[in-house]
């Protein structure tokens, strides 16, 4: 076995954040079926696969991407549409892969790449650098140590008894800083860390975390480069883990016992925007309250998926309507 070892230390912040998202784990529970709903499942993968290929700068909107993936035409780049459709093939793989298999993720990535990149399905021939903008965030190893990395980092992972929030979220960043492929290199150590803790929880595999990676992209990157800068990945791992947390309080997948009635309509069935009006009902609130009855605490993505399409669609109205930005601002339903 190789001696291969992540640098990264155990902190007391990850070990409270561990503590945190176990307890929303726990607290979720899935519908008697056992599975999160047909219709949420594709919304979220939508929703996943939208702000993963933001990261990388993909223009298309959440609305020309569920287009193209209901079969209708989209005025767009064609690299972008394609980027889009391979992504979707590529997480529709996710349930039968085995994110331990070199042979799996290099077939991921021929799905992801395939027709963008000479290189699809294959490790890089040369060398690679991690980018923010313009700026090198991190000059990847040469490429000749890149399959042996790689079956060090898989080795490593299915022999690690650390608990698989902490084991995935080093793993991130180890494949970040292996960097092993031509490009693509972003979304699949993305797709890759929601398959390993989806092979933990279920519930993983449909939680759109890249969402919430998309909005705080810059301490994604600054992250990154500082675990390369101290060679290690604990603050890298805190905000993975900060992540998922903010990510879990936007989900409640409200249990059945076997005496309700199997047409209950539960939370996890709503759409963002069916959630805010619930929880609005009849009253006249703050955007901070209105985020407190959702428990939610990251203030972009409320906005970015509840208050903004509310407001979009004329569902609800401001109290003041010529001073958006009002601190004495409110909401209430549009009569």
């Amino acid at each position: 076995m190789s001696d291969y070892k992540p640098p990264f230390q155990i902190t007391d912040k990850i070990i409270s954040l561990i503590a945190e998202i176990s307890e929303q784990v726990g607290r979720i529970t899935v519908l008697q079926e056992g599975t999160i709903s047909p219709h949420l499942r594709r919304e979220n993968r939508i929703r996943t696969i939208h702000a993963s290929l933001a990261i990388e700068h993909n223009s298309l909107s959440l609305e020309q991407i569920t287009a193209i993936l209901n079969g209708k035409r989209v005025l767009g780049n064609p690299n972008e549409i394609r980027e889009v459709q391979n992504a979707y093939a590529a997480y529709e793989l996710m349930l039968n892969i085995d994110p331990l298999s070199v042979d799996d993720l290099l077939n991921a990535h021929a799905r992801m790449m395939v027709g963008l990149v000479p290189e699809h399905g294959r490790f890089r021939p040369g060398g690679v650098g991690i980018f923010n903008g313009k700026t090198l965030v991190h000059m990847a190893p040469p490429a000749s140590f890149v399959p042996e990395h790689i079956h060090n980092l898989f080795a490593w992972y299915r022999q690690s008894k650390l608990h698989p929030l902490v084991k995935s979220a080093v793993f991130h960043y180890e494949f970040e800083f292996i960097h092993p492929f031509a490009d693509g290199n972003g979304r699949m150590g993305r797709m890759w860390h929601s398959l390993l803790l989806g092979k933990w929880k279920e519930l993983f595999f449909w939680l759109p975390i890249e969402e919430l990676i998309q909005s705080r992209r810059k301490e994604y990157y600054d992250a990154l480069g500082a675990a390369d800068k101290q060679a290690d990945s604990a603050g890298f791992v805190e905000l993975i883990l900060e992540i998922i947390r903010d990510s879990l309080k936007e989900v409640t997948v409200v249990g059945r016992s076997t005496g309700q009635d199997s047409d209950q309509v539960t939370d996890q069935d709503k759409t963002p925007t069916e959630r805010l009006l619930s929880v609005l009902g009849n009253d006249t609130l703050s955007a901070a309250e209105l985020m407190e009855r959702l428990d939610l605490s990251h203030r972009p993505t409320f906005r970015k998926n509840y208050l903004n399409p509310a407001l979009e669609q004329n569902l609800i109205e401001r109290t003041i309507p010529d001073k958006p930005n009002s601190k004495n601002q409110k909401y209430r339903k549009r009569k």
